[in-house]
């Protein structure tokens, strides 16, 4: 069983200083894949305790402090590096010298934090 809203906030509390891994198979976002093995649901997983934290993804119009929904676009700055920028960061609750390891793949770039599981979307 999967939680969301108080109950995903309270077990999050609850377990503390956690990997990320922990938490997102503590809070039942897990699947068995094909080959019977384990299979995070670390996307499904953030959406939920975003929402529980009352921040909505839903369809982009936004409701934030700044007045501006984000846009979940990024463009390719002249120097070559891509911003996501501060409300991203926010929003995944990251923090300076949080680290990732760059996944590439057929025109998509995913980062996926160094220590933390890798999900198959």
């Amino acid at each position: 069983m999967t939680l969301t809203g108080s109950d995903l906030l309270a077990r999050v509390k609850e377990l503390g200083d956690v990997s990320k891994s922990d938490l997102v198979r503590e809070a039942g976002y897990v699947s068995t894949k094909k080959d019977g093995g384990e299979r995070l649901n670390v996307t499904a997983f953030n959406e939920a305790l975003l929402e529980a934290k009352g921040v909505g993804l839903g369809d982009g119009s936004g409701n934030g402090k700044g007045g501006r929904s984000l846009s979940y676009v990024a463009t390719v700055q002249g120097n070559g590096n891509v911003l996501i920028g501060k409300a991203y960061s926010a929003l995944l609750d990251l923090s300076p010298g949080d680290e990732f390891e760059i996944k590439l793949g057929r025109k998509v770039i995913r980062l996926v934090p160094v220590g933390g599981a890798d999900e198959e979307e």
